[in-house]
């Protein structure tokens, strides 16, 4: 029996929204639209002056109103409330400055009726190529989804994500953000090395096929710097890798999915534990 096939959705037709032609977009309006459509994590982006709406299925799921049809790119006649539950929220972001809130009460539909639920809100500034700040992504997730692993409490950890692919880079680093890590990033493994001799970090997330410095050599000095750093590789290789080297470390199969990122953050946030008792 031959394996399903899956069909991607057709592109929206922008030019009927207030977006207009994708044509005539800046790069950091297509590479947040790009994410935005392909995460699984709810994620709305208030765009330009007239603080036009674009948000994901995932997002309008969360949201429950009848009323959202992804990907929206209008503009709403009433703000929702992940821009509204604060007066200070979405000008913070728009000054240039990432957050996060963690267990907001904001009301979303549940059937017909409207409820407040608990939800963990992070916000991220879009900036063009002159780092004017054009946006904001707002990821919002339900407060309970960071504790799901097998009903055990785990710790925060503070990662440094090292990838050269700027798509990549960016969606992995909001899917810690939304599982409720601390995360830094840098797009090559002599970029990371600074960021490693001046803090301290649980964890390095490395792509392994890095321009210049291999993540291997990377994690190699990093852990002499840090031995208690726990190594985790993002791998086309998977768990080959680890068998040949001479610490310790996991590695990820590529491309992997957001329960298997998951279980091994669980794995290290205990070993992490552990290491403090």
């Amino acid at each position: 029996m031959s394996s399903p096939v899956s069909i991607a959705a057709p592109a929206p037709d922008w030019t009927r929204t207030a977006l207009g032609d994708c044509a005539a977009w800046p790069n950091c309006l297509r590479l947040t639209i790009d994410i935005l459509l392909n995460s699984p994590l709810p994620m709305v982006l208030q765009w330009g002056e007239q603080q036009i709406m674009v948000y994901n299925d995932a997002y309008v799921e969360l949201m429950g109103s009848p009323s959202l049809r992804a990907p929206g790119a209008t503009v709403p006649s009433l703000p929702p409330a992940v821009w509204t539950w604060h007066p200070d929220v979405l000008a913070h972001a728009r000054a240039g400055h990432s957050a996060s809130y963690r267990g907001q009460d904001l009301p979303v539909w549940q059937g017909d009726a409207c409820v407040q639920k608990p939800l963990d809100l992070y916000y991220t500034p879009v900036r063009d190529d002159d780092q004017v700040v054009r946006g904001v992504l707002c990821t919002a997730c339900p407060a309970q989804a960071q504790a799901r692993s097998a009903g055990h409490a785990t710790r925060a950890l503070n990662l440094l994500v090292v990838e050269d692919n700027a798509d990549a880079r960016y969606l992995v680093c909001e899917t810690l953000r939304a599982l409720g890590h601390e995360v830094e990033a840098a797009a090559s493994a002599e970029e990371a090395l600074p960021q490693l001799t001046n803090h301290q970090f649980d964890v390095l997330f490395t792509d392994v096929s890095l321009p210049g410095m291999s993540g291997v050599d990377l994690a190699r000095q990093a852990r002499r710097e840090q031995p208690a750093l726990e190594v985790l590789f993002a791998s086309g290789y998977g768990d080959e890798l680890t068998r040949h080297l001479e610490f310790s470390a996991r590695a990820l199969q590529k491309p992997y999915d957001l329960d298997v990122l998951q279980d091994a953050l669980v794995q290290i946030s205990r070993k992490v534990q552990a290491k403090a008792v």
